[in-house]
């Protein structure tokens, strides 16, 4: 009961004080209910990107994996502040001077209509079938554990799993369908505060049980000192080439996957579109790149920490680890103050997803194709309706899942996601970078991107003619094929003028003087996190 009172009073709280921060918004407007009327500071850009990402299906599956595999899933986090780099650098201030709300209407002014069009129904796909359905499962699996949710149901696991995700579901919504983006971003940095604090708390407790029960001496020391002393090459990050991501990964998929997450993934960037200027939104995204840093601190330790405290046969395989860990050694009143700011991470990932396929919708497709001429006020709820749609179709697919996760939930989540990802990013970084490519090379390259993955990543299980390999190289393969088809298209036929971004004048686009060396220090401390903890196990 304490738990749970205590679960209420967080929940309320945040609730509360993001319905103060905006009950005076004007959202009958595009941009303020789709992009919170450009106002948002670095703080909330920087907070909200953090908890747009930071949800379940990290917690849970990250930490699941590194039960599983040890540290060496680290790069999902780590490597992605170099993403975060590109974006402040490279992706920001090109979307930021053309004054967009989506991808797409980027790629629309740079390519045409058609290309704007078929890239907003895949990020609408990649929504429905690979973002929203995973937090809502994660997130299930996550409050089932901890509040034992199916002794409720008698002991049915699949009953308390549909009905945990119906409430999920149902309250992200409400937040994202009724209250804009920037009530989003509100809510995000209020939880954003009390994730750092019992995200950060969970590893050193969890080390402190693993001292007390298992260490020589007992305590937080102890616990350290048996994690390194036991089976110490759970904590090296370099993966051996047969494990689940070997480090020559890192240089092909695994960079290429977190550029297209943090650079063209609308319900990341969707936040940055936001910033009241490009000086603000590059001082957000390069925080948040530093802030990934000590991801692995409270998404891979606790894995680990986990493997040493409930060995390999924990009831229900490493994606319930995370959520036994943290009943394990929370007392009961923190587990329910836990429990809501998880609950408002499920939110943030869930509500921020909902607002970006309201805005694709309303934007490009709505406006775009069926009602050109539609006012302000019928975009907006044209959006929201759409929003529901999307909403009830995540929540009749989350449980499906289930079914689905043999090698692991994160795992599962990001193969998936490829087939989306690979075919945008090429098609994004070619737009920018390659003046002369043209809208039937652009085309060309997402029909046979996607065909390609459905075929020899999903049917074949990464099977290339004959040559198995580990899906993230034969995501770089498929990356490197359809880029070769837009060079070689622009090559033979290349568009008649090389295209020229026209800056809108709707954002101060002057940069931060201290984005360059900022992004630079970044990647040296990359660089040396992966030099020091190498030495593992070595």
């Amino acid at each position: 009961m304490i738990q749970f009172i205590a679960f209420l009073v967080f929940t309320g709280s945040v609730g509360f004080f993001s319905w103060r921060a905006t009950r005076r918004d004007d959202q009958s407007t595009t941009t303020g209910y789709f992009l919170a009327g450009r106002s948002l500071p670095w703080i909330v850009v920087g907070g909200s990107l953090l908890l747009t990402n930071l949800s379940t299906e990290q917690l849970v599956g990250l930490n699941g994996g590194a039960f599983s595999n040890g540290m060496q899933v680290m790069a999902w986090e780590v490597w992605s502040s170099i993403a975060i780099v590109l974006m402040a650098l490279v992706f920001l201030p090109r979307y930021l001077k053309g004054g967009v709300a989506t991808v797409s209407a980027f790629l629309e002014r740079r390519y045409s209509k058609a290309v704007g069009t078929a890239v907003s129904v895949l990020l609408l796909l990649s929504l429905l079938t690979n973002l929203l359905p995973f937090v809502l499962y994660s997130g299930a699996l996550f409050m089932r554990e901890v509040f034992g949710i199916s002794a409720i149901f008698g002991g049915n696991e699949n009953l308390a799993l549909w009905v945990t995700v119906i409430a999920l579901g149902v309250v992200g919504s409400l937040y994202a369908i009724f209250g804009g983006l920037k009530a989003v971003a509100i809510s995000d940095t209020f939880n954003g505060l009390g994730l750092l604090i019992g995200g950060l708390l969970i590893p050193v407790l969890g080390l402190i049980a693993l001292g007390n029960e298992l260490g020589d001496y007992g305590g937080f020391s102890a616990g350290v000192s048996y994690l390194a002393e036991n089976k110490p090459e759970r904590l090296s990050p370099i993966g051996k080439e047969d494990e689940n991501i070997p480090f020559s990964t890192l240089f092909t998929g695994m960079l290429l996957i977190t550029t297209y997450y943090w650079c063209t993934n609308q319900a990341i960037v969707q936040r940055t579109f936001a910033s009241r200027s490009l000086a603000q939104g590059q001082k957000g995204v390069l925080f948040a790149a530093g802030m990934k840093l000590l991801g692995p601190l409270y998404l891979v330790l606790p894995g680990i920490i986990a493997w040493h405290l409930f060995g390999e046969g924990i009831e229900g395989g490493g994606d319930n680890a995370y959520g036994k860990l943290v009943t394990h050694t929370l007392p009961v009143w923190m587990v329910g103050f836990f429990a809501a700011v998880i609950f408002g991470a499920i939110l943030s990932s869930f509500n921020s997803s909902l607002n970006s396929a309201a805005t694709l919708f309303s934007i490009d497709i709505y406006k775009g194709l069926i009602k050109p001429q539609a006012s302000d006020g019928q975009m907006v709820k044209a959006g929201k309706v759409f929003g529901i749609v999307i909403a009830l179709g995540a929540i009749l697919l989350a449980p499906l899942i289930d079914t689905l996760k043999e090698g692991g939930l994160f795992d599962l989540m990001k193969n998936l996601a490829a087939l989306y990802n690979i075919p945008l990013l090429a098609v994004v970084l070619m737009g920018i970078f390659h003046k002369k490519v043209t809208s039937a090379g652009a085309m060309t390259a997402i029909v046979v991107g996607f065909v390609f993955w459905a075929v020899f990543g999903l049917w074949q299980d990464n099977n290339l003619l004959g040559w198995e390999m580990h899906w993230l190289h034969l995501a770089a393969i498929n990356f490197v094929l359809i880029t070769l088809i837009m060079v070689v298209m622009a090559f033979v036929s290349p568009r008649k003028e090389a295209y020229q971004q026209v800056y809108t004048g709707e954002v101060d686009i002057t940069p931060w003087k201290g984005a360059k060396a900022c992004g630079i220090t970044i990647l040296v401390l990359i660089a040396l996190m992966y030099l020091a903890m190498s030495r593992f196990g070595a």
